[in-house]
C-alpha cells in the first residue's frame, strides 16, 4: 500500500467544517476544474453506507468510480473506501481535529495500484503528484468557504 497525506488549518470551528462537508453539493464544490470527473451520483451524506459514484477519464478512458462510507463519527473523521474503480484499493480518511478554534483538516489516503509493486514504482509518485495538486485545491475551496463563516 501506497500512502498519502494532506493537513491544513482551516480559521474555523470543526463543526463550520464538518457542516460543509456535509453539503448537498460538496462533491461538485471539491472537484478541480481541470479535472474530468462526472459526478453520478450521491446515496447519502457522511453516515456509514452513504455511496458516490462518479465517472473519472484516464485519458479518454471513463471509468466508473464508485466509493462507500465505512466510518463516521461526527465532528471527527469518515471514511470511504472504493468499491469499484481504477485503484486495486483506496482507503480514504477525512480528519477533522480542533486545534485552538481552528480545525485541523486531514486527508489520509492509503492506495494499491492495479498492476502491483511495479506500477507503485513507476506510477506512484505521478499518483501522489495527482494527489496533492488536488487536496491543495479541495483544502482552499474548503477554507474560502468557513473562514469568516458562523454557519454554513
Amino acid at each position: 500500500m501506497l500512502h498519502f497525506k494532506h493537513s491544513s488549518i482551516i480559521n474555523a470551528p470543526v463543526e463550520i467544517v464538518w457542516n460543509f462537508h456535509e453539503r448537498a453539493d460538496i462533491l461538485k464544490l471539491l472537484t478541480p476544474p481541470w479535472q474530468k470527473i462526472e459526478i453520478i451520483c450521491r446515496q447519502g451524506g457522511l453516515e456509514v453506507g452513504a455511496i458516490s459514484e462518479f465517472r473519472i477519464w484516464l485519458g479518454l478512458i471513463p471509468i466508473k468510480w464508485v466509493a462507500v462510507h465505512t466510518a463516521c463519527q461526527k465532528n471527527r473523521l469518515f471514511i470511504d473506501e472504493q468499491r469499484e474503480g481504477p485503484m486495486a484499493r483506496w482507503i480514504h480518511r477525512h480528519e477533522f481535529t480542533e486545534e485552538n478554534g481552528k480545525t485541523r483538516l486531514t486527508d489520509a489516503i492509503a492506495f494499491s495500484l492495479p498492476g502491483g509493486w511495479l506500477s507503485e514504482i513507476l506510477l506512484g509518485w505521478w499518483v501522489r503528484s495527482q494527489l496533492e495538486e488536488m487536496f491543495r485545491y479541495r483544502h482552499e475551496v474548503t477554507k474560502r468557504h468557513c473562514e469568516g463563516c458562523s454557519s454554513l
